[in-house]
């Protein structure tokens, strides 16, 4: 299946909208800042690498039309820019860290001509799209070794093609492993409320032509219990400099049963979605999102009194001691993860 999730074209942001999945497969496209706030909100946009990439572009949709005098007023037009986008997903670290690789080449270039700077933006934003490609399959490679043929796989929530560029982080790991000819079976997870495994992971499992099956949330301890599952791999929205990574909620289910039921507990996700800056999860900011995506179903339809309270985390927090192991695409890091992360992620955190 070769599909990009997301691209500049034709002077906009070309994107799918997962929330026409599985039913359609529709790209829109994007010229104006507000609507891609909206679009990331709505999930029409998401995944760690894939809002990375969204949010590089739109800061070069809030700076394209600027007419600055001077340095000063366009870096004031872009952090203007920059502030709107990042509150549209605000436990998202790659969203951020797309936000500041664009202001990071506005600042080196601070001499060059304003049609310069906006030029350099772009180029850096396709450089973030571009990289996705390379890393992703980089971690795949690095997954895979921990894959074994015959293996069954849990996963939670859409960390594949979707998610990604074109190829994928978690399901990546799997899509290496049946590329180099393991028989790999996966259960996906539905991912309550917006059944982004139901919808989307099973949607391109499918199409990649691998064994999936999908389940309710709450199935996953008997299926463990039964000895059904061999690992769980899951994505990452942000991971802390102690290996503490926010996923979405119910992540933190998985890790617990797989401790109790002995099962792998693995982490896949690329440099660019640690926080350095992070000590632990406990200091992880984590999105609640709209009552009615659970009080209703897809927005169709109620299943829930009306007026009855909701709480609606979009993340949970697995704490690093649950987690096997930490797949990235600079290698795979075991415990103990504050050590080890620096050690294998040195190179990118000095560069930051």
């Amino acid at each position: 299946m070769k599909i990009t999730t997301i691209e500049w074209k034709n002077n906009k942001i070309k994107f799918i909208d997962q929330t026409k999945l599985p039913q359609k497969l529709e790209y829109i496209y994007i010229d104006k800042l507000n609507d891609l706030w909206q679009a990331i909100k709505m999930l029409k946009v998401r995944g760690a690498p894939a809002l990375g990439a969204a949010a590089a572009l739109g800061v070069y949709l809030g700076i394209k039309d600027v007419k600055a005098k001077d340095f000063n007023a366009f870096i004031r037009a872009l952090d203007k820019a920059a502030r709107y986008i990042a509150g549209s997903r605000p436990t998202a670290r790659n969203l951020f860290w797309g936000l500041e690789r664009a202001r990071r080449v506005a600042q080196k270039n601070k001499d060059k001509s304003l049609l310069t700077l906006k030029k350099l933006i772009l180029k850096e934003a396709r450089k973030i799209i571009a990289e996705d490609r390379l890393n992703c399959r980089r971690l795949a490679g690095y997954g895979s070794k921990l894959i074994r043929d015959k293996d069954t796989i849990l996963t939670i929530c859409n960390a594949g093609i979707l998610a990604t560029i074109d190829y994928g982080t978690a399901l990546g790991v799997i899509y290496r492993a049946k590329e180099e000819g393991k028989g790999i079976k996966v259960f996906a997870c539905e991912t309550r409320p917006l059944l982004q495994g139901s919808r989307l992971s099973a949607w391109e499992l499918k199409k990649r032509g691998i064994d999936v099956t999908v389940i309710c949330d709450n199935m996953a301890a008997s299926l463990m219990q039964q000895g059904k599952i061999n690992k769980v791999i899951a994505g990452a929205d942000r991971i802390a400099a102690n290996g503490d990574t926010a996923n979405k909620i119910g992540t933190y289910s998985l890790a617990v049963l797989s401790k109790y039921h002995n099962i792998p507990f693995y982490i896949a996700a690329p440099a660019s979605t640690f926080d350095f800056n992070v000590q632990s999860g406990k200091d992880i900011p984590i999105e609640e999102r709209n009552s009615r995506e659970v009080s209703e179903l897809l927005f169709r339809k109620r299943v829930a009194p009306a007026g009855v309270k909701v709480f609606n985390p979009a993340f949970d927090v697995t704490p690093h001691n649950l987690i096997s192991a930490i797949i990235t695409d600079k290698g795979v890091i075991l415990q103990p993860y504050r050590e080890n992360i620096k050690r294998t992620l040195g190179q990118v955190l000095r560069k930051r």
